[in-house]
């Protein structure tokens, strides 16, 4: 992992994906969405090593996949969970996606580099 700061971004965004997953934001919804991509922005600069690119990247694929299922028929057994459930993997898809798209940038240019 790389600086503080983006350990505390990773950290803080998590739990705001987390907690935003319970809230309804209506009007909000767009400065919520524009945190996360904020957050997932500095994890993808400061926090994913060389190293970890292909894992972070397949994690992110699967996380994102894993976003595309409609948990919400959950709610049928308890109500509400499947609704939360699939806000909070919606958010951390909205948190990955631009942390994956800056891991793949930097993977590109490490390969174009060599």
């Amino acid at each position: 992992m790389g600086s503080k700061v983006g350990q505390w971004a990773f950290i803080i965004a998590v739990l705001l994906a987390v907690l935003f997953g319970f809230l309804k934001a209506g009007e909000w919804e767009g400065v919520l969405t524009l945190v996360l991509v904020i957050a997932g922005l500095i994890v993808g600069f400061l926090n994913v090593t060389e190293h970890e690119t292909s894992s972070f990247l397949l994690a992110a694929i699967a996380l994102m996949a894993t976003s595309a299922a409609n948990l919400s028929v959950i709610d049928d057994l308890v109500p509400n969970v499947g609704t939360w459930l699939q806000s909070i993997v919606g958010n951390f898809a909205v948190l990955v996606a631009p942390a994956a798209v800056i891991v793949a940038i930097k993977a590109v240019w490490a390969l174009a580099k060599d």
